[in-house]
């Protein structure tokens, strides 16, 4: 018997954004706005939109999945565990999870979901590195996606410049050459609750014919008070996780920031002593997708990440929580 430790390597990433485009041209047709006033404030041109009867969060959680099964060479059966991070899911109850898993085949899959807003992704994959490294399931998958598009209030010119809809999805198994998750540094601050939530629909608060009128289920954003704590509460974070790892930013090839607003992202690098060729972003063209945007800058620099490479993962997430993963790439 080896006393190798376990650890979670990340195996295949999938990741899936819908086809339509919302551009800040058109935001410009709904609300008093302008394209150049919501790219140099949120580094944002465009993000996508899921459209069509009866499409959820777990519509986008299938292709990501399926697609990273594709990558890796198995069936979704294999699965073991699925975890959605998610703020949007199909419904109260049962969870996303729960209904991918049907969609999916994943027949031997137990699943939940996790809402941690923004930090719903590293939150997840936290839960899901600990399931790999219990020994008991060897193949667990961790996935962000939100359809923001569902609880974004298209009159309030605040909010829904800023947010889109997509989802990722990464596999992880038990590695022995130590490669995977490292170490995490995750916090939650429920007084931050007041700057960012959504007032109703939920059991303090249930959909009445009111709240429903005074558009309370929509995410709601004191957008000045959010910002300041998450440029300290990212920066912080990952700048912690570093020393805690006795690394400095020369040790790291990428950060992947959530993609909220390029200047918390810039705010982050800086920090971290890291310039700008080492940054993910993806902003740009699909705007903050909550959960989903950390495993989405995964999917789309995958062929630049090398077996060895270490990655900081950051994000910062409304009511608050926030957090910093360090990941050794695994392939």
């Amino acid at each position: 018997m080896s006393n190798t430790k376990i650890t979670a390597a990340i195996t295949a990433v999938g990741g899936y954004v819908p086809e339509d485009k919302l551009t800040n041209f058109d935001l410009e047709k709904m609300v008093d706005t302008n394209d150049e006033w919501i790219r140099t404030r949120t580094g944002i041109s465009e993000r996508r939109i899921l459209k069509g009867e009866g499409l959820a969060t777990s519509d986008m959680v299938v292709p990501a999945v399926r697609q990273l099964c594709e990558k890796r060479g198995i069936s979704p059966e294999e699965i073991d565990c699925l975890i959605v991070g998610t703020v949007t899911p199909d419904m109260v109850f049962p969870s996303t999870a729960n209904i991918a898993c049907d969609k999916l085949g994943a027949k031997n899959a137990w699943g939940f979901d996790v809402s941690a807003a923004c930090s719903g992704f590293l939150y997840s994959l936290t839960q899901g590195a600990a399931l790999i490294e219990s020994g008991r399931y060897k193949k667990v998958v961790v996935c962000g996606a939100d359809k923001m598009s569902a609880i974004v209030d298209y009159s309030d010119r605040a909010t829904c410049i800023i947010f889109g809809d997509g989802a990722g999805a990464v596999l992880l198994e038990p590695s022995e050459d130590g490669s995977g998750i490292q170490d995490s540094i995750l916090k939650s601050d429920g007084s931050g609750c007041q700057f960012l939530h959504m007032k109703a629909g939920g059991s303090k608060k249930p959909a009445t014919i009111e709240t429903v009128m005074a558009r309370e289920h929509f995410a709601y954003q004191e957008g000045q008070a959010v910002f300041k704590f998450a440029v300290k509460g990212m920066a912080d974070v990952s700048a912690e996780l570093l020393e805690r790892n006795s690394l400095t930013g020369e040790d790291i090839a990428w950060l992947v920031p959530h993609q909220a607003n390029l200047r918390i992202i810039d705010a982050t690098a800086n920090r971290m002593g890291l310039p700008k060729e080492k940054v993910m972003i993806n902003i740009q063209k699909y705007g903050n997708t909550t959960a989903g945007t950390i495993p989405l800058c995964l999917w789309e620099w995958e062929s630049q990440l090398k077996k060895g490479d270490n990655i900081v993962l950051a994000a910062f997430g409304g009511g608050f929580t926030w957090g910093s993963t360090l990941v050794k790439w695994a392939y």
